[in-house]
């Protein structure tokens, strides 16, 4: 049984806004796993009283992209929206059209 929300979604989509939707969800991915990467090896860097600063210097980092990851998602509704598919951001946000 498909539920019709998903049938939707799926109906207004075309070639273009696929390869856009997924570019942003590989670069969404990128930020996250570079955060956690930069997380655990500041962590780790936080054990010595030598390399603490450096591991400081990750953890803000890691930061700055977990920021990055909300303005990639805007940047991806921007852009959908610009492709003229302002119907499904509607139904996404809860509206009827």
């Amino acid at each position: 049984m498909k539920l019709p929300f998903f049938q939707d979604a799926a109906s207004n989509r075309n070639e273009h806004y696929t390869a856009v939707y997924s570019l942003y969800e590989l670069a969404y991915t990128a930020a996250d796993f570079m955060a956690a990467m930069l997380f655990v090896t500041g962590s780790v860097l936080f054990f010595s009283e030598e390399t603490k600063q450096s591991g400081t210097w990750l953890f803000l980092i890691g930061s700055l992209l977990f920021a990055l990851k909300p303005s990639l998602r805007m940047a991806r509704e921007i852009h959908l929206w610009r492709l003229g598919k302002t119907q499904t951001l509607a139904r996404r946000a809860g509206f009827d059209v």
